[in-house]
């Protein structure tokens, strides 16, 4: 056994458990795929102070959880915490927002870091998908995207996570409701820190998901009761779009999230089987993040939804992906003759696109064909100098048992037939 082990609060993707989150890493950008979004990569690692202009320095993603780290060369960097900051440095610096083709839609897949204390569904390395639509204020962007999220989930057979639904303000009205609930926190019984961060942003504290905190927080003053006409409107018609889709969400005028950067609509999948990690996406419009990390003005929105816990939920359904096998043909050669055969014969049906494994060391025929039925193959092709002799090779069907010879020339056609 190994001396080392995966750091503490991360995890390896080992097969066949890692199929699932391929699987679901698929399903999710399936949707977005077939809706107009190009993908995206960004680097592991950005400057920290993209993370703490963006998404905030009052955040415990800043201040606790951002792995930093200064290089040789004196930079300061940081592994990423989250993407749309990433995302959207990348499209600034290309330009994409020149091109005269606004929104910019892009999707991203990747790993992601904080420093968090690790439980089920806290990883301090975990992964998501993301999206992102930049340059366009509307309504039914928002709209779209909840969709796209409610639509993956669904093709995946989740039933039982919930969309939350809420709007932030904007720069006209939540200056008003920042002051309101600053009085209000200043006459609670909070320690110093979190009267540190009412301060410097008093909407995360009522994200704080500490019992001490969230039971000060009934009489808080909510944001709905202060939005400006164009964010009630605004509000109002993205609720209008995704009931007409037929997407159910629930209103909640106490959802914030935890980041600095969002503006009017903000929204979060939870799911109840989950205990205390409920979350397993969220999102919202982000309309001043370009300016923030020194960009023109480019309104924008987008989500991210945790591919770690969306199978955790699945999980919790008891829902069982539909796989497809990793192996659809397994060839077992008896003597040096057959080897050279059937290794050519697996190379043409990989290359007609059937899935092909091959027996490899010398086993005999009872270690091959053990070998044979943990691939999951439903076709098993041996031969032996007889059969090679003879310008046949055995073909057995794995789910019924049934053997039957067929040429050498055959194969790949006759399985093709049989796989459809």
């Amino acid at each position: 056994m190994s001396t080392f082990k995966a750091p503490k609060g991360t995890y390896d993707l080992i097969p066949p458990d890692s199929a699932k989150f391929l699987a679901v890493r698929e399903a999710i950008a399936a949707p977005l795929r077939n809706s107009g979004y190009g993908y995206i990569e960004t680097p592991g690692f950005e400057n920290v102070e993209l993370f703490a202009r963006g998404v905030g320095e009052s955040t415990d993603i800043v201040t606790k959880e951002m792995y930093a780290f200064e290089t040789k060369g004196g930079d300061q960097l940081a592994l990423r915490p989250e993407g749309t900051a990433s995302v959207l440095r990348a499209a600034l610096e290309a330009n994409l927002h020149k091109a005269g083709n606004l929104p910019v839609k892009l999707w991203y897949s990747g790993s992601y870091y904080r420093y968090e204390r690790p439980q089920k569904g806290r990883y301090r390395h975990f992964s998501q998908v993301g999206a992102e639509a930049i340059g366009a204020e509307d309504p039914a962007l928002d709209a779209e995207l909840i969709i796209l999220a409610d639509q993956a989930y669904r093709s995946l057979g989740l039933r039982d996570f919930r969309i939350l639904l809420n709007s932030l303000g904007d720069a006209e009205c939540r200056p008003v409701y920042r002051a309101a609930l600053q009085d209000f926190l200043r006459g609670l019984d909070l320690d110093e820190d979190t009267l540190r961060r009412a301060e410097i942003n008093p909407l995360r504290v009522l994200d704080d998901k500490r019992e001490s905190v969230q039971k000060q927080l009934g009489e808080a003053p909510l944001l709905r009761d202060y939005l400006c006409d164009a964010c009630k409107a605004y509000h109002e018609e993205v609720r209008e779009l995704i009931t007409a889709a037929g997407v159910a969400f629930e209103d909640d005028a106490k959802l914030v999230r935890g980041l600095d950067y969002y503006t009017r609509t903000t929204f979060e999948f939870v799911h109840d089987g989950l205990g205390s990690q409920s979350a397993v996406g969220g999102g919202g419009r982000y309309d001043g993040l370009s300016e923030m990390i020194g960009g023109p003005a480019l309104p924008s929105v987008g989500w991210a939804l945790g591919v770690d816990r969306t199978v955790l939920a699945l999980e919790a359904e008891g829902v069982e992906l539909a796989l497809p096998s990793t192996t659809s043909v397994f060839a077992v050669p008896l003597g040096e003759e057959a080897r050279r055969v059937l290794f050519a014969k697996v190379t043409e049906l990989r290359k007609v696109g059937i899935a092909a494994d091959f027996s490899y060391g010398a086993k005999g025929l009872k270690g091959a064909m053990k070998n044979a039925n943990r691939s999951g193959a439903r076709y098993t092709v041996v031969a032996g100098e007889r059969d090679l002799a003879e310008g046949v090779v055995q073909l057995k069907d794995m789910e019924t048992g049934e053997q039957t010879a067929i040429g050498v020339n055959e194969i790949v056609a006759e399985l093709e037939s049989k796989l459809g």
